[in-house]
């Protein structure tokens, strides 16, 4: 399994994996500022909500090592600012600011005042969002692999794998899971435009699995359900409001749709980080919109003709009465979510 992302302690540099040369080439990206931290998730070198998460720890970890003030007040003044950077990048995923958040609620409350101490609990709580990152994963993995079906056809979308993720992935931790659990499972794999997550990501990380894997493009997805050929749908998620509406990468919202067209169960796999209880419904989510070229243009090559007009959101939302049940690192939650997510 390629790991996503590394801290280098003897060089305090972190180490990235370049997804948009996958699965091509492997190539890791050393960072040694936030800066190109965020040059790297705003480009998709590192992306999946939790691992950009993890990323922008590392991030604050660096932007922390070149501050060269000597009060705790100037210190963190400049840290604030490089989060508010690192937070910039994608600003729907929100394990982003929930992780920033964490780093800066660590030297926020410690007594310390040296900004040397303040560093030290920066890394310490960075390591701990990766480490417990790939802990809960497995966890989605456990609760989420007793919704398969022993001989189970698994539809899912872009990758929520463990390239997405610190470690192991949730909705591909799912399937991982199932697989380690002696299932006999196969998995439909969509394509994913306009960025291809899912030909060139999640097809790479089954097959080098041996986990059975077959690739369709997004629009076969209903001929594929009617023709009884999945037995669930299972997705990850960049957001989830109170209520359980869930923003995914683009096309997740159509998906959900035919599932329930055809009877089919949809799940949403996730950490609790991933749940932004600040949010009444989905429509609060803010939707990134990308640049055009990611659809105009393939492998640097022109598709389409000069000057059309194009639309690129990256991510939808699929309403929560579509969804069958989100599985998180806390336990399967099923409805009604504004209750049972506050509960949990």
């Amino acid at each position: 399994m390629l790991e996503t992302i590394r801290w280098l302690s003897d060089e305090e540099c972190l180490e990235l994996l370049d997804q948009t040369k996958l699965p091509i080439e492997v190539v890791y990206i050393k960072c040694f500022d936030h800066h190109q931290v965020a040059y790297a998730i705003k480009g998709m070198a590192v992306r999946g909500a939790p691992a950009i998460g993890a990323a922008a720890a590392y991030g604050l970890v660096l932007a922390a090592g070149q501050i060269m003030s000597h009060t705790k007040e100037e210190f963190l003044a400049q840290l604030e600012m490089a989060a508010r950077e690192l937070a910039a990048t994608r600003p729907t995923a929100v394990n982003l600011s929930w992780a920033l958040t964490l780093l800066l609620q660590k030297v926020h409350s410690s007594p310390a005042g040296a900004p040397t101490v303040l560093k030290g609990l920066l890394l310490e709580e960075a390591h701990t969002i990766f480490k417990e990152d790939i802990l809960g994963n497995r966890k989605i993995g456990q609760y989420g692999q007793e919704l398969v079906p022993q001989n189970g056809n698994i539809l899912t979308h872009c990758n929520a794998g463990a390239l997405a993720t610190a470690g192991y992935g949730t909705a591909l931790g799912v399937v991982r899971a199932a697989h380690a659990a002696g299932k006999n499972i196969s998995v439909y794999a969509g394509e994913t435009r306009p960025l291809l997550q899912g030909a060139r990501l999640t097809t790479l990380e089954l097959v080098q699995e041996n986990i059975p894997v077959t690739l369709i493009t997004d629009n076969m997805a209903g001929f594929l359900m009617a023709k009884k050929k999945v037995d669930l749908v299972i997705v990850g998620a960049d957001r989830i409001a109170s209520n359980g509406d869930v923003a995914n990468k683009i096309g997740t919202y159509g998906l959900a749709v035919m599932a329930k067209m055809h009877n089919i169960p949809f799940y949403v796999a996730a950490p609790f980080s991933t749940v932004d209880l600040g949010l009444k419904n989905g429509s609060e989510i803010p939707i990134e919109e990308r640049d055009q070229r990611e659809v105009t243009h393939h492998g640097g090559h022109l598709l389409t003709p000069t000057g059309i007009k194009v639309w690129n959101p990256a991510f939808d939302v699929t309403p929560h009465n579509l969804i069958t049940a989100i599985v998180t690192d806390r336990g399967i939650v099923q409805t009604p979510y504004s209750e049972n997510l506050r509960e949990m």
